[in-house]
């Protein structure tokens, strides 16, 4: 692949006069460009991002090596979600773009460039099996079951429990904890040693209770739980049995004193930045950019560790079940310069760019060539990535109805801190539900 790609890619660059597909795999000539044409890419990073750093040192390689110039906009998280659709609809040349695998593939599914053909070669040398059956699931979803590829996976990530192993050895936790009970134990030898067990943030508090929910009825009976309707095939009620347990265990680690004193109030980043990175709580509940997020805050002798969400009594889904997502870039079906797009993708998403991301970004690596260069922050995710089976939308579905999602969070607020038990937090909820 790489060889073909740089044959196309001289191609470009040498040629005086117009190129018509050279070195394309697309079977159209939507890959075809003028010299001194521009390349426009918006990606969702922050200028100042290390990610954004790394892509800009990608992009600078791709334009010396093709005389291609590319028109990079870093528009952050709220200028790609508020400002990406009105632009596209209004014909405004995007041809490249980025955000999470369920906003591309599904909010702006019909904009994307099917890659089935282009990326055949790409996938097969570098294409994570996991990463490209989520990407293909995420169009499928919204559209009639079409798994075409869409777009390609990178900056890959997975929610789960972040510990210090260095405050686990001082309280004597001789195991990582795989079940409801075993986390129940480790957070009462914590709390004995005077260690916070768990701390989490305001912007992770539904995802919390939606795991929660999910070991006990699994992500379809958490959907229809939270749209008050019959989701595929399940029918699941705030007055169900699993339910009301998913409740009563979450309110039981409340009465513990096993969450922190500050849940109800903390403002993302504090619980990560403030109580975990400096090692006054144990464990915190986030995703494996969390080691990046937090690096300027971390204690010298904090050693990082990962565990999957416990499994739960006679629940539907085990500890292998995990919200595991990515960033995934697509190009725009009506771009004029698709193969060029294509191109860049490489350059950003395998060899020496994946890796130096891994690095720089402190996360996980794309291209499976670099599976060994996982970061040392994130040793402990590989098994536990590596061991999923079934895979969890964000926050395991809870999400699904935006009418209810702001009044679960602050119940759930109100449920980690002990001003809510579980039979008034099923209550709020049924109320918010309008049952």
């Amino acid at each position: 692949m790489k060889k073909k790609i740089v044959s196309a890619l001289l191609c470009v660059a040498m040629a005086a006069s117009l190129v018509v597909g050279c070195g394309s795999k697309s079977g159209s000539d939507s890959g075809s460009s003028k010299g001194g044409d521009k390349l426009v890419y918006w990606a969702m990073w922050s200028e100042d991002e290390p990610q954004a750093k790394v892509i800009k040192e990608a992009i600078s390689k791709y334009e010396k090596d093709t005389g291609v110039k590319v028109d990079v906009q870093f528009k952050g998280r709220t200028g790609q979600r508020e400002g990406l659709e009105p632009a596209l609809s209004a014909k405004q040349q995007i041809d490249l773009f980025d955000e999470d695998v369920n906003r591309v593939n599904g909010s702006w599914g019909k904009y994307l460039l099917d890659l089935e053909d282009m990326a055949k070669d790409y996938e097969s040398e570098h294409g994570n099996e996991t990463l490209f059956k989520i990407a293909r699931n995420a169009y499928g979803q919204t559209h009639d079951g079409d798994d075409a590829l869409h777009s390609i996976p990178y900056q890959p990530s997975i929610f789960g429990f972040f510990y210090n192993k260095t405050l686990f050895t001082k309280a004597g936790i001789e195991s990582v904890p795989t079940t409801w009970e075993e986390l129940d134990a480790a957070c009462a030898k914590l709390k004995e040693a005077g260690i916070t067990p768990i701390t989490a943030d305001d912007a992770y508090l539904t995802s919390f209770i939606g795991y929660h929910f999910a070991r006990y009825i699994g992500q379809d009976g958490v959907k229809s739980l939270v749209m008050g309707k019959e989701y595929n095939g399940e029918s699941v009620t705030w007055d169900d049995e699993k339910v009301k347990a998913a409740a009563e265990s979450f309110a039981d680690f409340a009465k513990k004193g096993y969450f922190s004193k500050n849940i109800a109030t903390n403002k993302y980043p504090a619980g990560q930045n403030q109580e975990f990175a400096p090692g006054d709580a144990a464990i915190v509940i986030c995703g494996s950019w969390l080691p990046n997020e937090a690096k300027d805050s971390v204690a010298d002798d904090l050693e990082w560790g990962y565990f999957n969400y416990p499994s739960v009594p006679d629940g539907k889904d085990d500890n292998t079940a995990n919200n595991i997502a990515n960033q995934v870039l697509a190009i725009n079906k009506d771009s004029k310069m698709a193969d060029e797009a294509f191109q860049l993708i490489e350059y950003i998403t395998t060899g020496e760019y994946d890796k130096k991301m891994t690095e720089d970004a402190l996360c996980i690596p794309t291209d499976k060539a670099n599976s060994d260069a996982w970061p040392t922050e994130l040793a402990g995710v590989k098994e536990a990535f590596d061991a999923t089976t079934t895979f969890y939308d964000w926050a395991a579905g809870v999400e699904s109805n935006n009418d209810i999602t702001p009044v679960l969070q602050e119940n759930t607020q109100k449920l980690a801190s002990g001003k809510l038990d579980a039979a008034g937090f099923i209550k709020a909820m049924k109320e918010a539900a309008g049952q």
